[in-house]
């Protein structure tokens, strides 16, 4: 995986990991645990995609072979559900409150954090080759940038600093499930084929910015981080913000020869990390430019960092 894209915990020298499973987790105190259940079957407020036979990966003369964005091939999905948005801190918030849940930040008691945004607690958790991420003990979903920092007036922007294992005991309480790689980006191209955003070619047609990525030379031109879960307009399906913003959790493990449509429908059966979509506010053309629908990496299943959310998928 690309450490720019999310640095995972075993590119740095915090903490040692603590082990989490995707539904009986670590809650408390590393020695309790909580078991998470659903706790309402297929909610209301999300979009349908219809099954079909869709096109996925890209041939984009920009794209990064090496993460095995192509060939274009196809793949045969059933149809599904999925949110139109990511998961918000105010839903997250709902989630902790009703569980007791504490995430693997919490529990390990550091995440990454970009550095432009960390203003105490940096340890000695640097990533070679991506200076620009620190870990920053006291980092969590609370308090995103650290010590002193607070969600409380990002309610409705993306929860951040949750790992895979975070993601996925929240969609089981939450009666859902992560989206495979495929269904995600077969909802993210919103009924469109073989187009570099959800949109269409042109990253900002007739001049109007239609995601939240880095503006500026990176990485010393401020930034103002992730944007409400709702900004821009939807794709043709009706989800947000599925280029930029955040970096979003899938159920599938990493493979460079990703071959959805082959023996195994989700994909490698295990692999290093876990597939992360869609890019971030942190993405720029000049240095990483993974926020085209095509574009792929990962990240390891308890690592967490400021830029990365999820959003949930269900059965129909």
């Amino acid at each position: 995986m690309s450490a720019c894209c999310g640095p995972s915990r075993e590119a740095g020298d915090g903490p040692a990991e603590v082990a989490g499973g995707p539904v009986e987790v670590a809650g408390g105190p590393v020695e309790e645990a909580v078991t998470i259940t659903a706790r309402r079957t297929a909610p209301r407020g999300m979009v349908r995609v219809p099954g079909g036979t869709y096109l996925v990966g890209g041939d984009d003369p920009d794209g990064r072979p090496e993460d095995g964005e192509g060939p274009v091939r196809e793949v045969r999905l059933d149809p599904f559900m999925i949110d139109p948005a990511c998961v918000t801190n105010a839903q997250f918030a709902t989630f902790v409150k009703e569980t007791g849940y504490v995430t693997e930040a919490e529990r390990i008691g550091w995440s990454f954090v970009f550095r432009q945004f960390a203003s105490a607690g940096v340890i000695d958790a640097t990533v070679p080759g991506a200076p620009w991420w620190a870990g920053v003990e006291g980092a969590t979903w609370r308090t995103p940038e650290g010590p002193g920092s607070s969600n409380g007036d990002r309610q409705n922007h993306p929860v951040v600093h949750v790992s895979w294992n975070d993601a996925t005991a929240y969609a089981t309480w939450a009666g859902k499930r992560l989206p495979t790689e495929a269904e995600w980006e077969a909802a993210a191209r919103g009924g469109l084929e073989r187009k570099r955003y959800p949109w269409g070619d042109e990253l900002a047609p007739k001049g109007r910015k239609r995601c939240n990525i880095w503006e500026g030379h990176f990485p010393s031109a401020p930034s103002k981080g992730t944007m409400p879960v709702k900004s821009f307009q939807p794709n043709g399906y009706g989800l947000y913000n599925v280029s930029g913003n955040v970096w979003e959790w899938t159920a599938d493990w990493w493979g460079t020869e990703w071959e959805p449509y082959a023996d195994n429908p989700t994909g490698p059966a295990e692999g290093p990390g876990k597939v992360i979509r869609g890019g971030s506010y942190m993405c720029h053309d000049s240095y990483c430019n993974r926020y085209r629908v095509a574009a792929r990496t990962s990240n390891t299943p308890d690592s967490s960092t400021g830029h990365t959310g999820f959003r949930c998928a269900a059965i129909l």
